[in-house]
């Protein structure tokens, strides 16, 4: 009897996954295929004691995946969905060195960082995220499916963006599966607030998709290569070949649009934004689109940033150094990292945390005494950092803890709303008619879940779950 091959995709025109999951029954042999379309993927291969319970199994799998949207598909059908990275044209710095408390190989380039109070994390093309303490210790890593575009926070939610065009929420214990964005858009950077999310694109485009996927709206944007997208309670900044362009978040209305140079990093702060250029400088701008100043390198800026005060901002180049300006525009230092060009970059209480070329996270000491001291040629032994050998990667997960009661908790459910999935709060206090923020991989229609808890969106008119998700049954 020949082999039974079922094929199924996840990719929809309206912007979901780009995923495709084969299986194949041959006697009592079941083969599983699965992986971004356009891949050889992976496989997994069982053996059962009869062709009944292969087929059994197979069935099984299959349902499992159509109830998360996987359909029939024909082979070659759908093209891989296009993914771009920078570039990556970086040369040693001839300046003396930084003065690196520690750092972190992360094993490959690196574009994603996030640093707060407690934690420092970096991101990396191979989907690896690590999450280290202050204490330069390793705390967790992550697995996602696909190389890391970016970690950016909004409130209390930390999510990952994907080459895969997927948005993750790392908030809680396992990443869950946040935000699909449309396969025909071919990421450069993402940035959120308040729920609404910002995708600039290869095209030069720029895109505001709400809490549910739903693109608010589209814009062609006016140049290409958009590396640089930032939200905020207003407006979103799309920095693009052209210059930086300012949008309505509700409307997509253009509200201003001024010429920097071809930009291939952005950075905000309450009043301004910061523009990284392919022209050799750091252009701070006004939210009203006005120059503000500009911050002269020696070569391509590949980051930026800035002390929330606006003491100084920092810009990182193509040739592995990093600067120091003061808000005249005077460069106060120009450091070489020693561990490749810096991605992405973050200043937080003295210290600079960059993300490289090379994979490296470190940590430099910013403050005067240090740079004093490594301009002068001495600076501390850095300390590398090295994960536990045996630490597991946590990988997405679609599957959550059971309990029996809804006493500790809010009460959601899950409905269909002409054919989407929908999450509605059903205990009391709430407005029944609000959508909710939820994860997608989990949802299925008429089952309830209890949640930690949900908080109303600033703007209003949705909540967003947070904290430990478990299934009522």
């Amino acid at each position: 009897m020949p082999a039974d091959t079922t094929y199924l995709e996840l990719s929809e025109d309206s912007g979901s996954a780009h995923k495709f999951y084969e299986v194949t029954v041959d006697g009592t042999d079941l083969t599983i295929r699965y992986g971004r379309i356009g891949d050889r993927g992976q496989l997994k291969r069982s053996s059962f004691t009869s062709p009944e319970k292969a087929k059994a199994e197979a069935s099984k799998k299959i349902g499992e995946k159509v109830r998360k949207g996987y359909a029939p598909a024909v082979p070659g059908g759908r093209r891989k969905r296009s993914v771009s990275r920078r570039q990556i044209v970086s040369t040693r710095s001839t300046a003396t060195r930084a003065p690196i408390l520690w750092r972190y190989a992360s094993g490959s380039p690196a574009f994603g960082i996030f640093v707060d109070d407690e934690v420092c994390m970096v991101g990396n093309e191979s989907g690896l995220i690590t999450t280290l303490g202050h204490d330069a210790t390793v705390r967790q890593q992550f697995r996602l499916p696909d190389g890391v575009k970016c970690i950016v926070a909004d409130d209390g939610w930390i999510y990952a963006g994907c080459d895969d065009g997927n948005v993750y929420d790392l908030s809680g214990k396992v990443p869950r599966l946040a935000y699909r964005i449309a396969p025909e858009i071919d990421i450069y950077w993402l940035d959120i607030h308040d729920g609404v999310l910002g995708v600039s694109d290869a095209n030069g485009g720029i895109s505001a998709i709400d809490h549910e996927d739903e693109f608010l709206w589209q814009r062609p944007g006016r140049g290409n290569s958009a590396w640089m997208v930032r939200c905020d309670e207003t407006a979103v900044h799309h920095g693009h070949s052209g210059g930086v362009t300012s949008y309505d978040w509700r409307t997509g209305r253009e509200r201003w649009h001024t010429r920097t140079g071809p930009v291939l990093f952005g950075w905000q702060e309450r009043d301004t934004v910061f523009a990284g250029t392919s022209t050799r400088q750091v252009v701070e701008l006004g939210k009203d689109g006005s120059h503000r100043q500009v911050y002269k390198c020696d070569a391509a800026v590949y980051s930026c940033a800035a002390a929330a005060d606006g003491r100084y901002v920092f810009a990182g180049d193509s040739a592995s150094s990093i600067y120091c300006f003061d808000t005249n525009g005077t460069r106060l230092w120009k450091l070489a990292t020693g561990c490749g060009s810096a991605f992405s970059m973050q200043y937080r209480d003295e210290r600079l945390y960059i993300v490289t070329t090379d994979g490296s996270l470190a940590c430099i000491d910013a403050s005067e005494a240090a740079i004093r001291a490594a301009v002068g040629g001495t600076v501390p032994q850095a300390v590398d950092v090295k994960a536990p050998p045996r630490m597991p990667a946590v990988v997405p997960s679609t599957t959550v803890e059971v309990v029996h009661d809804a006493t500790d908790g809010v009460l959601v459910e899950c409905v269909d709303v002409g054919g989407r999935l929908r999450i509605r709060v059903l205990s009391s206090g709430y407005h029944a008619d609000w959508q909710v923020q939820f994860p997608k991989g989990i949802r299925e229609a008429g089952s309830r879940f209890v949640v930690s808890g949900v908080r109303e969106a600033a703007r209003g008119g949705f909540y967003r779950a947070y904290g430990e998700i478990r299934r009522l049954v």
